[in-house]
């Protein structure tokens, strides 16, 4: 009979402690993208119908669409901001804390918006608070991912990387099938009549008051149940040397500036190919060419991302077997060639059944934006732990940029084509940058932290 030591009880309770550390880290990173995502797209579903409540009445339509799409790039302009800043908190001072602060920040800055009067009160005012607070919620949405997703991955275990990282990230397919039921029962509740009725006066209000308070529970979550990163700690432990450091300086320069360099590569195509489907798919091409009623288009949408819970993970499960770079050289072409085709049917076959476009719309999806269930995964192992939340935040952040001007390379291609495949020739220049970039980057399912 083997006896058990002191020693043995010792090593069984740290790694309790360990696996309890582990999970707290990886539930609090899901549900800081989720709450990222929930609060991302809540002038999208919630303030689209009631922007007027902030805006001089009888404007043309051409303003009407600049002032709408200002209220959602700010806050995409803020996340890089975030992203760096937050970035260098949490490598210079703590994983956590960049966490718990960038949380609060947006917490509080939604709440602020909940608040805001409208036009009728303070005049145009009210728009230009309402853009600047969505730029100072961006920035602290950019750094809330960037503390807590690289906490997360440096606490799972080398195996358990690829399910980790699309398991986080499936908190935003998550998020918008949650604020798309919860705008529904706004709706329902409250209803929407002009700018004097109920929806219009408060009713939009309710979901930004939520997320104000699941930012709220997050932080306090971080607080009392996820622990510092042990990686982080053992590497910063020298506190003076830590002090010195520059993780800007140390990221843009010698091995980690060229990581970087083939990340935002690799990142501008598969935001591309993520825009034109997460945005343009629904607002242009369901609505516009397809002509679906805002049920058909509403059902079609949550049916999608209920499916992509499901596959984020599945892509993080087989890049974890395959290896994530040749994932993305795989995945790459497959968007360029099957998923243009699917996306050319959609935008030019006409009579398709609502089945038929749910099933088309749902398999574009899957493929197209199957890299995301692992680049999460994927960037952090890109970069040493001295630079990874900064090269990490600004990976992800930074090159979103180019890509969101999406609408703009249709308009110019549309001298060359017509516009209905305007959307399918970007769709095969992302994949094809993607798979670029992942090219000149190594494979990193067995690197070491």
């Amino acid at each position: 009979m083997k006896t058990i030591t002191a020693n043995d009880v010792v090593q069984s309770e740290g790694e309790r402690s360990i696996e309890t550390k582990r999970r707290n880290a990886i539930k609090g990173a899901f549900f800081s993208e989720f709450i990222d995502m929930f609060d991302i797209y809540l002038p999208v579903v919630v303030l689209s119908p009631v922007l007027g409540f902030f805006q001089p009445p009888h404007l043309s339509t051409g303003t009407e669409t600049i002032l709408a799409s200002l209220v959602f790039i700010t806050t995409l302009l803020g996340r890089p901001v975030g992203a760096l800043l937050f970035g260098m908190i949490a490598d210079r001072i703590g994983r956590r804390k960049a966490s718990i602060w960038s949380v609060t920040g947006f917490g509080v800055v939604t709440l602020l918006i909940a608040l805001l009067p409208g036009y009728q009160s303070i005049g145009l005012a009210s728009y230009w608070l309402l853009v600047l607070l969505r730029f100072v919620d961006g920035i602290f949405l950019g750094g809330g991912y960037t503390g807590a997703m690289p906490l997360a991955i440096e606490y799972s275990k080398k195996e358990q990387r690829g399910f980790v990282g699309g398991f986080i990230i499936a908190g935003f397919p998550a998020a918008y099938v949650t604020i798309n039921l919860v705008a529904m029962l706004m709706f329902t509740l409250f209803p929407l009549n002009g700018m004097n009725s109920p929806y219009a006066q408060w009713g939009w209000r309710v979901p930004f008051v939520l997320g104000a308070a699941l930012a709220g529970v997050l932080a306090t979550y971080y607080v009392r149940k996820v622990a510092e990163s042990e990686i982080w700690q053992s590497e910063t432990a020298d506190k003076a040397a830590q002090a010195e450091k520059l993780p800007l300086t140390d990221l843009i320069r010698g091995k980690s500036g060229r990581n970087l360099l083939q990340v935002l590569v690799m990142m501008t195509g598969f935001w591309l190919t993520q825009n034109i489907v997460t945005i343009f798919l629904p607002t242009g091409l369901l609505v516009k060419t397809l002509h679906l009623s805002g049920f058909q288009m509403a059902s079609t949408l949550m049916i999608t991302y209920f499916v992509l819970f499901f596959s984020y993970i599945g892509s993080g499960l087989i890049a974890q077997r395959i290896g994530r770079r040749r994932f993305f050289v795989i995945v790459g072409p497959l968007i360029a060639t099957v998923g243009a085709a699917l996306l050319y049917v959609l935008a030019n076959v006409d009579g398709l059944s609502l089945t038929a476009i749910i099933l088309l719309v749902c398999v574009l999806a899957v493929l197209v934006t199957s890299p995301w269930g692992v680049i999460v995964t994927y960037i952090n192992e890109r970069f040493v732990t001295d630079v990874r939340a900064t090269g990490f935040g600004v990976g992800f952040s930074l090159s979103v940029i180019i890509p969101s001007f999406y609408a703009f390379y249709m308009n110019w291609l549309s001298a060359f084509m017509p516009l209905r495949m305007t959307a399918v020739a970007l769709l095969c220049l992302g994949g094809l940058i993607g798979m670029v970039g992942a090219l000149i980057g190594p494979e990193t399912k067995d690197v070491d932290f």
